[in-house]
């Protein structure tokens, strides 16, 4: 397992998901409601930035590698799975919503892998759309874990309730475009089910 700073990076992304998750569980006595709103908030737009730094800086170091490949999605799904678990417990979104996206990414993930055991990975790679999905998700989760005013006036429950239908649209959207994708390198290929 080759060590470097971007997977350093994805690492404490993995490490910052129970953190996340058990500040909102914390008592009134260690920290208050808005605090842990606050506090949760802050922890997860942390997480996402290394989401994004730790790839900027692997391509500009010329440190990428196949297990930072493999880690970077699992450490992104998992702290969107379990943002997605305590947003549905603290009843903030919809379970439907979070079962939807959940469930995209395991599909997703697993017709990735198979289309890699096929030969045709590239077939299925992270798409524009994919991108746009994973933004209005980010956006929608923050605003939700945040749970407070940004502007008077403004509901960050109303707001991140329609960014995380914007986000339902986008995963199922980006689904059906990854399904197509690999559809076309069925085509004319015997299958072994």
């Amino acid at each position: 397992m080759p060590f470097n700073l971007p997977i350093l990076l994805t690492w404490f992304r993995v490490v910052l998901i129970p953190i996340c998750v058990a500040v909102f569980f914390l008592p009134d006595s260690i920290l208050l409601s808005d605090m842990r709103n606050t506090t949760g908030a802050v922890i997860f737009a942390l997480a996402a930035f290394t989401d994004w730094a730790d790839g900027f800086l692997a391509r500009r170091l010329g440190q990428t590698s196949a297990f930072g490949a493999f880690l970077d999605p699992v450490a992104d799904k998992l702290i969107v799975a379990a943002a997605l678990i305590l947003l549905v417990e603290l009843n903030r979104t919809p379970g439907w919503m979070a079962m939807i996206i959940i469930g995209r990414e395991i599909a997703i993930s697993a017709l990735r892998e198979w289309m890699a055991e096929m030969g045709s990975r590239k077939s299925v790679a992270v798409a524009y759309i994919g991108k746009l999905k994973t933004t209005a998700q980010m956006v929608a989760i923050l605003m939700l874990l945040y749970d407070g005013p940004i502007i008077p006036g403004i509901d960050t429950w109303t707001l991140g309730n329609l960014c995380m239908v914007v986000a339902v649209i986008l995963t199922l959207w980006s689904m059906v475009y990854y399904l197509r994708m690999a559809a076309h390198e069925f085509k004319g290929k015997k299958i072994d089910v």
